[in-house]
C-alpha cells in the first residue's frame, strides 16, 4: 500500500467501465488518489456507487468523477486544471472487434481522436506518465504462439488497429520528447467479476463478448448463445483464447504504475497480460456451465469478420519486469463471473448517487453519504 507520504494521483478514463471499475477499486484500496472521467456511453455510474462501497468509507473519500468525455478538449481542461495528476490510466474507447467492421469510422473517430486530445493536455499540464489500455488484438493472427511483445504486430479488424496505431503514436511521442513515460498494456480477454458479486461487467445491448453473452443466457435475458465459427483448425473447432481474471488485469495496472513511480526513463514499453493458456470459446462455456449448474443453449453461426484463430500470450516479460502474474484460472472466473450474474440478473440497478466534481450543486450528497446509503442498499437478489 502507497504511504500518505508517497500518495500519488491517478486520473482514470472511463473508469466506470468493466476494466475501469475494477482497476479503480484497487487504486483506492492501495491508498492512491483516483479521478475519474467517464462519459457512461457503454458504462453506468452504479459501478462507481459500488466501487465506493467496496473500498470502505476511508479509502471511497480518496474517489473523484467528472462526467465528461476525452473527445472534448474543454472536458479534459476543467479536469486538468482543477487537479495536478502523477499519472493517467487510460481506458476509455470502444472495444467490439465485431462492431468496429461494420461501423470503422465510429471507431477510428472515439479511440484516437480522444487519445490525442489526452495526450495534448497531459503536456500541457505536465503530466507525461501514462498507462495506457492496448490489447491482444494488435497481433491479428500471430505468427507464433503463444506470442511475446516482439511477435510482428498485424492487427486485422478496425478495433484492433486503432490500438495498433495508438501504440504507434504513444512511440512516437515518448521518441520526441523523451520526459514521456508509457506503459502499453496488451491485455487479451478479461472476464471474470470482483469475488463480492458487486461489480462486474454489464454492457448496454447486446453483448459482443463470449462471457457477458454467456451469462445474459444463463439469467434468462437472452434466449441462446450464438458461437461464431465451429470450422477453425482447433481441437473442437471454436477460436481459442487467453481468457484472464479481471481482477488480474487491474493489478497489473498497479505493477505499471509501480514500474512508472519507481524506475527511471521508463521510455515506451509494451507488456502481454494473460495466462500463456488457450482456452477453445466451446471449453469456455463448458466452464460456466459447471460453476452455474447451468445448461446453455447455443446456436452455432458462421465466423465473424475480423475474429483471429488462435490467440494466447507468453507473460514472461510482464512477471520478469513487472513482478505481475495471473493468480486466477477458468474455474474461478467462472465462478466469479456466475456470482456477479446471479446476484445482479439484470445488471446494474442505479442509484443516481454519484457526485460530479465539475457540477457540485449546493444541497449534493458526500462521499460519506453515498456509502452510508449504499451500506443499507442490497444488491444481492435471489435467482
Amino acid at each position: 500500500m502507497v504511504s500518505e507520504d508517497e500518495k500519488q494521483t491517478i486520473l482514470v478514463t472511463g473508469g466506470a467501465g468493466f476494466i475501469g471499475s475494477h482497476t479503480v477499486l484497487q487504486l483506492l484500496k492501495e491508498n492512491y488518489n483516483v479521478y475519474v472521467i467517464d462519459n457512461f456511453d457503454n458504462s453506468v455510474e452504479e459501478a462507481l456507487n459500488r466501487v465506493r462501497l467496496l473500498a470502505g468509507p476511508e479509502c471511497s473519500r480518496n474517489l473523484h468523477f467528472y462526467l465528461g468525455d476525452v473527445r472534448n478538449k474543454e472536458d479534459l481542461e476543467n479536469v486538468f486544471s482543477q487537479t495536478r495528476f502523477d499519472a493517467v490510466i487510460h481506458f476509455a474507447a470502444l472495444k467490439a472487434v465485431g462492431e468496429s467492421v461494420q461501423k470503422p469510422a465510429l471507431y477510428y473517430n472515439n479511440n484516437i481522436i480522444g487519445s490525442l486530445y489526452l495526450y495534448e493536455i497531459m503536456a500541457k499540464y505536465g503530466c507525461k506518465k501514462l498507462v495506457f489500455s492496448s490489447s491482444s488484438t494488435v497481433y491479428g493472427e500471430p505468427e507464433k504462439i503463444p506470442c511475446d511483445e516482439d511477435v510482428p504486430l498485424k492487427a486485422v479488424s478496425p478495433y484492433g488497429r486503432t490500438k495498433l496505431f495508438l501504440e504507434e503514436i504513444a512511440r512516437d511521442i515518448q521518441k520526441a520528447d523523451s520526459e514521456w513515460e508509457i506503459i502499453l498494456l496488451r491485455y487479451f480477454n478479461p472476464v471474470g467479476a470482483h469475488e463480492s458479486g458487486m461489480i462486474g461487467e454489464d454492457p448496454k445491448g447486446i453483448p459482443n463478448n463470449l462471457m457477458p453473452y454467456i451469462q445474459q443466457v444463463a439469467v434468462g435475458r437472452l434466449p441462446q448463445l450464438n458461437v461464431y465459427g465451429t470450422d477453425y483448425p482447433t481441437k473442437d473447432g471454436s477460436a481459442i483464447r487467453d481468457y484472464i481474471h479481471v481482477m488480474d488485469v487491474a493489478n497489473g495496472h498497479l505493477a505499471a504504475l509501480q514500474k512508472l513511480f519507481r524506475t527511471e526513463n521508463t521510455g515506451c514499453v509494451a507488456y502481454n497480460l494473460g495466462t500463456g493458456n488457450g482456452t477453445s470459446v466451446l471449453e469456455m462455456i463448458s466452464a460456466f456451465e459447471k460453476a452455474s449448474n447451468k445448461k446453455i443453449p447455443i446456436k452455432l453461426c458462421p465466423r465473424r469478420p475480423g475474429d483471429a484463430t488462435e490467440v494466447y500470450c507468453s507473460p514472461v516479460k510482464a512477471f520478469k519486469e513487472l513482478g505481475w502474474r495471473a493468480k486466477y484460472g477458468i474455474d474461478e472466473m467462472c465462478r466469479d463471473q456466475w456470482n456477479w450474474a446471479s446476484k445482479n440478473p439484470h445488471g446494474y440497478e442505479t442509484t443516481g448517487l454519484l457526485q460530479n466534481e465539475g457540477k457540485k450543486k449546493e444541497g449534493e450528497k458526500n462521499s460519506d453519504q453515498i456509502v452510508q446509503y449504499m451500506l443499507s442498499y442490497s444488491t444481492t437478489q435471489e435467482f
